[in-house]
């Protein structure tokens, strides 16, 4: 019998995007979270927000880096359930 290689599905840091996107004054829409990362250098669309958030979808590290720097926190905050 093969056993689960990964115990957490989906992704940590989805709840805290979406937290993250709230916090920011003014809240961000993932329209324009994803329009900010895109200014950052990395391509993202709404749709791929949207599926992390909805832990529908892994976020590679590059990715929680823009993430992190779009929203003006940090990769540890996002991947925590920390509330510091």
């Amino acid at each position: 019998m093969v056993k689960n290689m990964f115990l957490i599905r989906g992704n940590i840091c989805g709840d805290r995007v979406r937290l993250g996107r709230a916090m920011h004054k003014p809240p961000l829409t993932q329209d324009e979270l994803a329009r900010e990362i895109n200014l950052l250098g990395m391509e993202i669309t709404p749709l791929i927000i949207s599926r992390i958030e909805q832990n529908k979808r892994h976020v590679c590290d590059g990715e929680l880096k823009m993430l992190a720097e779009a929203l003006g926190v940090t990769m540890e905050w996002l991947c925590s359930g920390d509330d510091e």
